[in-house]
This record gives structure tokens, C-alpha cells and sequence, in this order.
């Protein structure tokens, strides 16, 4: 999926229904687009854009250490059968558990600050990438190892002519399919034991009753996510010149 074109389509829909919905609803309850841009640029440069910092943070951190932990060990278990029968008994019992339901365990073990967060992303994001990585490992023929073997490559060799161009457009993948999960979790998970993020300042302003603040937090939100997803894309393009052609 690459950001272009159908966004602003998308977008324009979307903006559509919600300026014909505001008008003829006629309710405080749903202001029109323009009065929600409005406030959004009234208060970006205060308190949203902190509350915006925080989340893009946490989802950052997130996804780093998934990266970290989850492409080497997809790496290992696609390329070598021993080290797949020892750890996919885990990754298979671990990665159909709801991550958020692993919340409150968090919140015991890590407190309500930012570590419990981050590690919440970090569960719901390691194990698409692990399965992600070890299924594009496997899917590798065969004889694309024979020559680097037959001339003593190493395994620093292997990877770099082989396994990493293999599995960079479905770890790029799944990265987009966990990211869309990820930001929704940690909205819920800022409503708890926090002052800033974006599930923080919708939730506050929802219970304030301050609907021009709601709606511009969600279109904060969406903003992040398509700015997320941009990146993934402008990555696939660097990573994987061949994926464009």
C-alpha cells in the first residue's frame, strides 16, 4: 500500500460524510470539519503537540525494540530448523493472547509509566514480525544458498546477500499490519496512570465535554498514523528499490 493519491481521495470521502453529517445533525456533538481544523491548529503548538510527542514516543520505542528482538530471532528460526522447533511451541502459545488483556500484568510488573506502554507495543508488534520474518526466511529456495556455500561464504555473508533482501518486504509488511493494532491498544492504554498521550487528551476532553478538542485530537491521530505509515513507505522505497519497479 503506498501513500498517494487514494489518501487524499480517501480523505476527501471521509471529510465529505463528516461536513454533510455536522450539517444535518445540527449537534454540538459533531462539529463541522473546518471548526475541528480550526481548533487544531489552536492548540498544536500547546498542549496537543505534546500529547502528540508522547504517543509518536511510545510507538517509536515500540516498534524499536520489537524490531531488535523480533527480526534476528525470525531470522534464526527460518534459517535454522533446531533453533524453529525450540522456540515456536512460545511464539505459537504467545501470539494469539490479546496483548491488551496483558495490561494490567504489565502495570504490575513495569508501573503505570511509560514502560508498561512501551512494552505493550513492543508484545503486540515482536511476534507479527517473528512469524513475518521466520515464513519469508523458509519460503527462500534453496538454491539461492548453494553458491554462497560452495565458495565458503559465512553466515554475515548469507544474510546480507540473501535472507536480508528476502525478508525485508514482509517484515515491512507486517509492520504495517501491526501498526494500525499498536496505535488503537495505546490509545486505550493511555487512559491509565498518565497526563499525556493522545488516548489521554481525547479521553479527557470526551469526559469535558469539550467536543471541538475530541474531534481535534482525533484528527491528530489520524495525522500520526498516516505519518507512520508514510515512513514505512519512504523506508520499502530505500530498503527495497526492486519492490518499485
Amino acid at each position: 500500500m503506498r501513500i498517494g493519491k487514494s489518501a487524499f481521495l480517501g480523505a476527501f470521502v471521509v471529510f465529505t460524510a463528516w461536513f454533510l453529517a455536522a450539517a444535518i445533525l445540527q449537534t454540538p456533538a459533531v462539529p463541522s470539519p473546518a471548526a475541528a481544523f480550526s481548533r487544531l491548529a489552536a492548540i498544536f503548538n500547546g498542549s496537543l503537540s505534546l500529547h502528540a510527542g508522547a504517543s509518536l514516543f511510545r510507538v517509536a520505542a515500540g516498534l524499536a525494540a520489537a524490531l531488535a528482538v523480533g527480526f534476528p530471532v525470525g531470522v534464526l528460526m527460518g534459517y535454522d530448523k533446531k533453533i524453529d522447533k525450540l522456540i515456536s511451541p512460545v511464539v505459537y502459545l504467545c501470539y494469539p493472547v490479546p496483548k491488551i488483556a496483558l495490561l494490567p500484568v504489565l502495570m504490575l510488573l513495569f508501573g503505570i509509566g511509560e514502560i508498561s506502554k512501551i512494552a505493550l507495543i513492543f508484545l503486540i508488534v515482536v511476534f507479527q514480525v517473528i512469524v513475518s520474518v521466520r515464513d519469508a526466511t523458509c519460503n527462500i529456495e534453496p538454491q539461492f544458498f548453494f553458491p554462497l556455500y560452495s565458495l565458503g561464504a559465512s553466515f554475515g555473508d548469507i544474510f546480507r546477500e540473501v535472507l536480508l533482501p528476502a525478508v525485508l518486504p514482509q517484515l515491512i509488511t507486517a509492520l504495517r499490519l501491526a501498526l494500525g493494532t499498536a496505535v488503537s491498544v495505546l490509545f486505550f492504554a493511555e487512559t491509565y496512570g498518565t497526563q499525556l498521550g493522545m488516548g489521554y487528551f481525547i479521553t479527557d476532553a470526551w469526559m469535558r465535554v469539550n467536543y471541538l478538542d475530541m474531534y481535534a485530537g482525533i484528527i491528530m491521530l489520524a495525522l500520526m498514523g498516516l505519518l507512520l505509515f508514510a515512513l514505512l513507505d519512504m523506508a520499502e522505497r530505500l530498503a527495497c528499490p526492486w519492490q518499485n519497479k
